[in-house]
């Protein structure tokens, strides 16, 4: 098989949630490149549209749908939706994701479950009604979106957020766990563990602890939408055919710095 191909997305259907924007949108746009048909959801209804609408120009079939990811009810709604538009869902990522900044003796017990529900209950919810149709129809692909700080402890001058990190090192062990659950149903389930990069998430950060940051990247610059459009079209498309239960790491060196 020639390498455009093993890239190429032709005929599939994807779901990326938290689509609209920030590394939601970027993944959107690199599946859409590629070929494949999409559906993005988020809470914004209105966010979803916009971002369907610049989408289409890519030439994919691009349906806005508004689910909260942690409402069982709404996801198998949005799941069978996805599954009457095009047949068959293909890629799954599970972008959706909030923080909540606060020093661990300060956070709040509402606050954490939020952080958690979101970030990580979330992943579950749609894995699971997706993976179900999945597996009726003989396979697909996971990608889940975690982080570089869910390798380590992270400086309380670059981001004090425990309930944030907490929830996307249990990604990581989602992601490794469900890889080996559904091997045999011929889904692959991988990780992106994603530096910084400019986000609506990371505005604030980025802006004022910058320096701090790249400090710590071996690199020496921030991530682009590039860097992780490359990533994620790498897992989700046959490429990356004998990889699953991986953690790919896209942080400028940052996960390997002492």
């Amino acid at each position: 098989m020639k390498v455009q191909d093993l890239f190429s997305l032709q005929g599939k259907a994807s779901i990326v949630t938290g689509g609209s924007m920030g590394v939601g949108y970027m993944i959107a746009e690199a599946l859409a490149e590629a070929g494949s048909n999409l559906i993005i959801c988020s809470r914004n209804f209105s966010r979803c549209e916009q971002a369907a609408a610049e989408l289409r120009k890519l030439g994919s079939d691009v349906a806005p749908i508004s689910a909260d990811v942690t409402d069982p009810e709404q996801i198998e709604s949005m799941v069978s939706e996805a599954h009457k538009r095009f047949g068959h869902i293909d890629i799954l990522v599970n972008n959706a994701g909030i923080a909540w900044a606060a020093p661990p003796e300060k956070m709040t017990l509402v606050d954490w479950n939020k952080v958690m529900n979101v970030n990580l209950t979330g992943a579950f919810v749609c894995s699971q009604a997706v993976g179900r149709r999945m597996i009726e129809d003989g396979g697909g692909v996971i990608i889940n979106v975690s982080s570089v700080v869910a390798h380590r402890g992270t400086d309380a001058g670059i981001l004090d957020s425990i309930s944030y990190n907490t929830s996307k090192g249990g990604m990581i062990s989602f992601t490794k766990d469900l890889a080996v659950k559904w091997a045999k149903y011929g889904i692959r389930v991988n990780a992106l563990a994603l530096g910084f990069l400019p986000t609506h998430l990371t505005e604030w950060v980025i802006e004022h602890r910058k320096d701090k940051i790249l400090d710590r990247v071996p690199l020496r610059r921030l991530g682009t939408p590039d860097d992780v459009k490359a990533a994620a079209l790498f897992l989700a498309s046959r490429a990356s055919d004998y990889v699953t239960g991986h953690v790919l790491n896209v942080d400028g060196g940052m996960s390997s710095y002492m």
